[in-house]
């Protein structure tokens, strides 16, 4: 630990509803010796993070995440060291009230990975500001230890005459009233003033003033448009806190978004006028351009912590695995030079940079790939290594809390691996993992065999066996390709599962380096009206959008949809034909799954049906 440097720092620790104040010492590690900015000694606020990638995050276009890739993502959210997780909008759809209380109940009692936190992490719901929506919000996350009833109103002139259709005054009451009844139902109550960027900030004191006497323990300030710079954002919450009577009562908070490409810095500007929350999503995902990046002002906190007068509880090596769950649950792609986690963060192909590095880690790189947790290790696992060795790099890859009989699968498929690449890196590892915590136990079909014949002149052919549990029994089928094995394989899955499929979204890409490297392939579909001819795998024009108009749906159970589900999957395998016929596999198996949902009346909503903006 030659490189390193302590600092004792005496750390201001608060309560983030009654602000009682508690004083501790604590030792903060510098990696960067030539910048001695934790030499003094500061008072600091804990920063409560606030995650909303389950609700806000899934607003992105395309993204739909079926009850138990919610709770996989939740269940790491929590490990992370998360405060906060907005679980959901629970009036939305029955589906996404189950999916909000089963958050609750199984992911709100957790505590690993959260020592540094102390307590559970906080279930948080989207609620209108109505009666009905409050209450079937509180229904759902009134099951977790610690739960909030999130409540809002629009506040801006243009919402108000346009979309409302109400006056200031009648908008001041209804917001009180919301509060009022929120709080006779939970202790803690945020309210947030959708639109505050472009609302008048007099008029925004109003409401606030009269929200804080209804009981609301903390406000969130939204730039609901991503509109504001960094100097118009902070001067807003500045001015929030200085002009609203019994500001010292509530905590105030942040939520950006990126439509100018401002929401990091317009939240770290907030951070230092005054606002100790931050509502945030991983990878930044979210409504149109998206939201503010978890992993971007964590990190800016972390490495410039003089500049900031907060401090987090975040476990940061576990910030990699985190995006690499929601990008592939959610079909998202990380860019490759996203700041924190994209690919090529910690890569170097300049001669100049290379040489610095080679040299001194710390001349190109300002944060360790290991502190947010990329590693680059030595000891490289191959059909010859042993379980100790495995379950010892799992450990370090933040999965220590595996059970043996997830252990032994995870065994048993880095073997089969093993046998046909030589070299297994973290990148294999997790993708591996990825793929067995996120396959359902109980999925209808299940991929046995695909065979293909193809040329570069001339029709493809595929063969494919699944067995389906349904049915109890293996079914096999062949067809053509036109363009190609791929088109022919789907064609033939197709004619087993008797559906027609619309594919929305193919993307192969390889998880690591060289000729043997795995390949994932990410899919989107949804299911075409017309199922008539399932041979035909040509995709049909949906039914339901003609130019840029949404037609109704009504579905299974009796109720109007406004647009399309659409299914992701994922599938990793050495042969992107057969990662690619997993995925598909694994998309139809969410949409059938669905269906049988929508037969016991948890119907899913669609994108259109979540549609709510703060």
């Amino acid at each position: 630990m030659s490189n390193v440097h302590r600092y004792a720092v005496r750390t201001l620790f608060s309560n983030p509803f009654n602000r009682n104040l508690q004083l501790r010492s604590s030792i903060v590690f510098c990696s960067h010796p030539s910048r001695r900015f934790l030499s003094q000694t500061a008072n600091k606020d804990k920063l409560i993070v606030f995650d909303t990638t389950l609700r806000d995050g899934e607003q992105s276009p395309g993204v739909n995440l079926v009850p138990e890739e919610k709770l996989e993502i939740a269940r790491n959210l929590s490990a992370l060291g998360v405060d906060i997780i907005e679980a959901g909008f629970p009036i939305a759809s029955p589906a996404d009230f189950e999916a909000v209380a089963r958050i609750a109940k199984e992911i709100g009692p957790l505590m690993n990975g959260r020592e540094k936190v102390g307590k559970p992490m906080i279930i948080a719901g989207l609620a209108r500001a109505s009666t009905k929506d409050i209450q079937r919000c509180h229904e759902a996350v009134s099951h977790a230890p610690l739960h909030r009833i999130h409540t809002f109103l629009a506040t801006s002139d243009i919402h108000l005459q346009y979309k409302l259709k109400i006056s200031r005054e009648e908008c001041i009451i209804r917001a009180a009233k919301a509060v009022e009844y929120a709080r006779s139902l939970c202790e803690d109550v945020e309210f947030s003033t959708e639109d505050a960027g472009r609302s008048d900030r007099d008029f925004l004191c109003e409401v606030l003033a009269e929200v804080i006497r209804a009981g609301a323990t903390t406000l969130n300030i939204p730039d609901t448009v991503g509109y504001t710079t960094p100097e118009e954002y902070g001067s807003l919450i500045k001015y929030l806190i200085q002009n609203t009577p019994g500001s010292d009562k509530v905590i105030w908070s942040t939520h950006c978004h990126d439509d100018l490409g401002l929401a990091t810095a317009n939240t770290l500007s907030g951070i230092t006028n005054g606002a100790r929350q931050v509502e945030v999503t991983i990878n930044g995902i979210g409504e149109r351009a998206g939201n503010t990046s978890l992993e971007e002002v964590i990190m800016a906190i972390q490495v410039h912590p003089s500049a900031f007068p907060v401090y987090h509880t975040i476990n940061t090596p576990l910030l990699y695995r985190t995006s690499n769950l929601v990008s592939s649950l959610s079909g998202m792609v990380v860019q490759p030079n996203k700041a924190i986690v994209g690919t090529n963060a910690f890569l170097h192909e300049s001669g100049i940079h290379q040489d610095g590095v080679l040299k001194h880690k710390q001349t190109y790189e300002i944060i360790r790939p290991e502190d947010v947790g990329v590693f680059n290790v030595n000891i490289v696992l191959g059909k010859l290594s042993g379980r100790n060795a495995l379950r010892q790099r799992l450990v370090e890859l933040g999965y220590g809390d595996l059970p043996d009989a997830d252990f032994q699968k995870a065994f048993e498929n880095f073997k089969l691996l093993a046998d046909s690449k030589k070299r297994i890196t973290d990148l294999d590892l997790l993708a591996l993992m990825r793929d067995q915590m996120l396959t359902p136990a109980l999925s209808r079909f299940e991929l046995k065999s695909v065979q293909v014949v193809s040329s570069t002149h001339g029709v493809a052919t595929a063969t494919v066996k699944l067995f389906d549990s349904i049915k109890n029994e293996e079914l096999t089928d062949a067809a053509i390709g036109r363009t190609g094995p791929i088109m022919a394989v789907f064609a033939a899955i197709q004619r087993l599962v008797e559906r027609r499929i619309r594919l929305l979204q193919y993307e192969v890409r390889a998880v690591s380096e060289g000729m043997d490297a795995l390949g994932k392939v990410a899919v989107k579909i949804t299911e075409d009206e017309d199922s008539s001819d399932v041979d035909d795998a040509t995709p049909v024009a949906s039914d339901h959008i003609i130019d840029g108009q949404v037609r109704p749906r009504v579905d299974a159970s009796g109720q109007t949809r406004l647009t399309k589900i659409t299914y992701q999957g994922n599938g990793t395998d050495l042969d992107v034909i057969a990662a690619s016929a997993k995925a598909y596999v694994s998309a139809i198996n969410r949409l059938f799954e669905g269906e049988v949902g929508e037969t016991q009346g948890l119907r899913r909503s669609s994108p259109a049906e979540r549609q709510v903006n703060v």
